[in-house]
């Protein structure tokens, strides 16, 4: 994949992240913030901040959660940025990992 298409296929999951993540945040505790690229989310309780981000250099996107790093490659299959130990989907990964976090079940 070159640098454009990575782009524009990073830019619209973590636009379509950042929705998801508005939406699961109006009843729970956290915000989502997308700037400059990088989305980041925010917990007041337990307090704590987790980072995805594009890496344009390897072609990936990276998660930052519960003080674990997640690497997730594109899948034309799922049309999705994918961990590939998994197969979870961003949004899956992303819900799991804030559902750990706050205790309770949050599904994307």
């Amino acid at each position: 994949m070159d640098e454009q298409l990575f782009q524009t296929r990073a830019s619209e999951s973590m636009d379509r992240l950042y929705e998801m993540l508005n939406r699961a945040a109006e009843t729970r505790d956290f915000e989502a913030d997308l700037d400059g690229g990088a989305l980041k989310i925010e917990f007041d309780n337990p307090p704590a901040r987790f980072v995805v981000s594009p890496n344009s250099p390897v072609r990936q996107v990276w998660v930052s959660a519960n003080v674990k790093s997640f690497k997730l490659d594109w899948s034309d299959a799922s049309g999705d940025f994918v961990l590939p130990s998994t197969g979870q989907t961003l949004p899956a990964l992303m819900g799991e990992q804030i559902s750990i976090h706050l205790g309770e079940t949050v599904t994307l």
